[in-house]
């Protein structure tokens, strides 16, 4: 028998939703052919089968949440390595009936925590950075969060540098928590009371039961909802949010692009897009303002100015919201811009654009004019310190040489970081962004 572990889907990815199976328990499969399609909180893989042989037990059904390293599917390859090894641990943990309190805990403890066990754990990627800068196998450390993560204080616990005392069961963790959430939901409970010792005056309470008011349908928080909900509250709650607002007038801009869209049909530049415009402006912009193509490293007391230009965008695939990422646009024409915005976008919402390609970005800009709307109120995607919103572009008397004129505004909303950036920056940032797509010859001339 063969086990199939839940093999390492990219960096910081620790579970993932089955969707879809290609075998059924029974049956068989061909090595390397399809064996299940999974999908994290960056996007939707197909994972093939490492043997081929019987299908001998599926150890999840669609829908379910497998952590990486877990056993999703036994295969009967004919090898008889599970029978040999089951024989070993039977005869090493009976052999010795005077010492059954030392075997029973080898038997039950997790894999992680036996010692020459190579299996991943689940853990944030921060848990395994401070793992690497301790130099422990975070593999070989023993879980104590929910679903069996890894936490920060377990890798101190193991490198001999944190508490030396066992970690407190989320039973036992009830300061400040309401009695019936320490009843219902351990998981809770031990997050209430972890977020109550270092925040001040928090103190989160359970949701009701909405049940006893009316008809209620519950869906699991998953895969890339997930990922979207742990970004934004890890955004709102460290980073001071500061919003500029202004309008462009895109008039001429806006005729010039669908010139040479009409001009351009059937070849590159085709799908010329205004983000397309943009994003080359915000380019532009941003080696002029380098603050806000920044990190600040809040531990160190440091602020990353970064020298290259990778710009996301937000795209709804659907199943949330995810950010593919276009290397390199100072590089690149307005023409490529637009040829990889289409290209990454309809990945995007197939779900096959690899998580590689929704990696370093250093400014991200979100459009929601097509959906409606005349304004938005962004949140930074973490670690930038930066986030462009573009509203809906709108017909609007405005005045122009003391006439009142019909001209295509489009609203923009930066929202950054108050601690590295100040409101006059925003604004000189974004009004030389509304002067170079007011008028498409400076535009292409400056960038």
């Amino acid at each position: 028998m063969f086990e199939f572990i839940l093999p390492d889907l990219g960096e910081g990815i620790a579970e993932g939703e089955i969707l879809k199976w290609y075998v059924d328990e029974g049956g068989d499969v061909i090595e390397d052919a399809p064996l299940m399609d999974v999908e994290t909180d960056k996007a939707a893989v197909t994972i093939p089968s490492p043997r081929g042989g019987h299908v001998h037990a599926l150890k999840g059904k669609v829908g379910d949440i497998v952590n990486v390293g877990d056993v999703v599917v036994v295969i009967d390859d004919g090898s008889g390595e599970a029978a040999a090894a089951e024989e070993a641990v039977a005869h090493d943990t009976f052999a010795h009936p005077d010492e059954p309190a030392a075997a029973a805990p080898a038997a039950e403890a997790p894999p992680a925590a036996q010692p020459g066990v190579r299996r991943p754990v689940p853990a944030a990627p921060a848990t395994r950075r401070l793992a690497r800068k301790l130099k422990v196998d975070i593999n070989l450390v023993t879980p104590s969060g929910p679903g069996g993560r890894v936490t920060p204080e377990d890798v101190h616990r193991f490198a001999g540098q944190g508490p030396s005392a066992p970690a407190v069961p989320a039973a036992a963790a009830t300061d400040h928590v309401p009695a019936r959430a320490v009843a219902g939901d351990t998981a809770f409970a031990e997050f209430a009371a972890h977020a109550s010792a270092t925040i001040p005056f928090l103190e989160i309470e359970p949701l009701p039961d909405f049940a006893v008011e009316g008809p209620v349908e519950v869906e699991k928080l998953r895969s890339i909802r997930r990922k979207v909900a742990r970004k934004m509250v890890t955004s709102m709650a460290l980073v001071p949010h500061v919003a500029h607002m202004d309008e462009a007038d895109v008039t001429d801009l806006d005729a010039f692009r669908r010139k040479e869209k009409e001009r351009r049909a059937g070849g590159a530049g085709e799908k010329l897009t205004l983000l397309s415009f943009v994003i080359k402006a915000v380019t532009a912009g941003l080696k002029e303002a380098p603050s806000f193509n920044a990190s600040l490293d809040p531990f160190r007391e440091e602020i990353v100015y970064k020298k290259y230009y990778n710009i996301g965008f937000a795209a709804d695939t659907g199943r949330g919201l995810v950010v593919p990422v276009v290397n390199g646009t100072d590089t690149k024409s307005i023409v490529q811009i637009a040829d990889h915005v289409y290209d990454k976008a309809v990945r995007a919402r197939e779900g096959t654009l690899p998580a590689d390609e929704m990696r370093g970005g250093t400014f991200t800009i979100t459009n929601i004019g097509p959906l409606g709307g005349t304004a938005l109120m962004p949140t930074i995607n973490y670690p930038e310190v930066a986030i462009l919103a573009m509203g809906k572009v709108q017909k609007k008397p405005v005045v122009r040489d003391g006439e009142i004129v019909i001209r295509k505004m489009l609203p923009l909303t930066l929202a950054f970081d108050h601690r590295i950036a100040d409101g006059a920056d925003a604004a000189r940032f974004v009004a030389e962004l509304v002067r170079q797509l007011s008028d498409p010859n400076l535009l292409l001339l400056e960038t």
